[in-house]
């Protein structure tokens, strides 16, 4: 494919477990990232991980099947480098890391469970900032089924990032305590306070969903007023009919509504009038990292190769 480097990332999430296939065109001033594909399984490990601290053998099949799938496919992909990570849901089990062998010696691939403060990096390394101008200081904020991590970058770096456990699906089963809000709110509240002009970047399929229903188009932010809006039009349906007239699908019509209101909550007590959607995840920042890695070993090797005698 020429200049085009293929990578394949796996991200294994609460709600869902995604393979990307994506290029990066390594010709000009800057690289160019491509999504080839991306495939989506709706497993639901939280579901298990939240309430019983470990996942069921129904889940667990149904996620080494998965991961044999999607090796099937990056086989075919042909990929110069692969990377699976693991988040919450995968985390909280006590029973991830057999799991994980169990992935391993099916198919292969080798899984890492990370913590919330890694996949917050992870998820910054889209440096979405990069294509938000006007700012000094930029809020990522990825909502997921176990989780909300948050990344505060200012001047081109990292200030400082949380990983809090407040997810979509542990709001749906009622495991979300006062005083893990408590906590994120006065987290927010003391990191962004020194910063005068601040904006959110948001990650995850909620808030893709969510602007896309608010009609945000040409890279146009999703305000806090727009968010707030279409949560309350969501609430106004029953979740048959968020799936039969608004077409979400299924494992997004019941967790839409807390994944908007953990959004709205870090707008509120960040003071952010405005939330950039880019579309990006933390399968985007693995891609990037793979890249990065491909580039730094290359020239290394060049620099290696310079000091030979001639």
């Amino acid at each position: 494919m020429g200049p085009w480097l293929k990578f394949a990332a796996i991200d294994i999430g609460s709600n869902a477990v995604r393979l990307l296939l994506a290029c990066v065109f390594d010709e000009g001033p800057k690289p160019t990232f491509k999504k080839m594909a991306l495939v989506r399984m709706p497993i639901r490990l939280g579901d298990d991980a939240f309430t019983r601290n470990r996942i069921t053998e129904t889940k667990a099949a149904q996620l080494v099947k998965t991961m044999v799938g999607f090796q099937h496919l990056i086989e075919a992909y042909e990929p110069i480098e692969t990377r699976a990570f693991a988040t919450s849901a995968m985390r909280d089990a006590r029973n991830g890391s057999a799991i994980c062998a169990r992935i391993r010696k099916a198919c292969g691939i080798e899984v890492e469970i990370i913590d919330g403060k890694r996949e917050a990096q992870l998820i910054f390394e889209n440096k979405s900032a990069e294509r938000v101008g006007g700012f000094n200081a930029y809020l990522y904020v990825d909502v997921g089924g176990g989780s909300t991590d948050i990344t505060l970058f200012s001047q081109g770096r990292i200030v400082t990032s949380g990983s809090f456990n407040i997810g979509t699906i542990r709001l749906l089963e009622n495991l979300v305590p006062a005083g893990a809000w408590r906590d994120m709110r006065q987290w927010i509240r003391s990191c962004t306070t020194p910063y005068a002009s601040l904006a959110a970047i948001g990650s995850g399929g909620n808030v893709n969903k969510l602007s896309r229903m608010a009609n945000c188009k040409n890279g146009k932010p999703l305000s806090f007023s727009k968010m707030l809006k279409v949560r309350h039009d969501l609430n106004q349906f029953s979740l048959e009919r968020r799936i039969t007239e608004l077409g979400l699908r299924p494992d997004r019509a019941d967790v839409i509504v807390p994944a908007a209101d953990i959004y709205l909550k870090v707008m509120k007590w960040a003071k952010i009038r405005s939330m950039f959607v880019p579309v990006v995840g933390l399968a985007d920042g693995v891609v990037h990292i793979l890249y990065q890695k491909h580039k730094s070993r290359g020239a290394a090797g060049a620099s290696a190769g310079k000091r030979l005698p001639g």
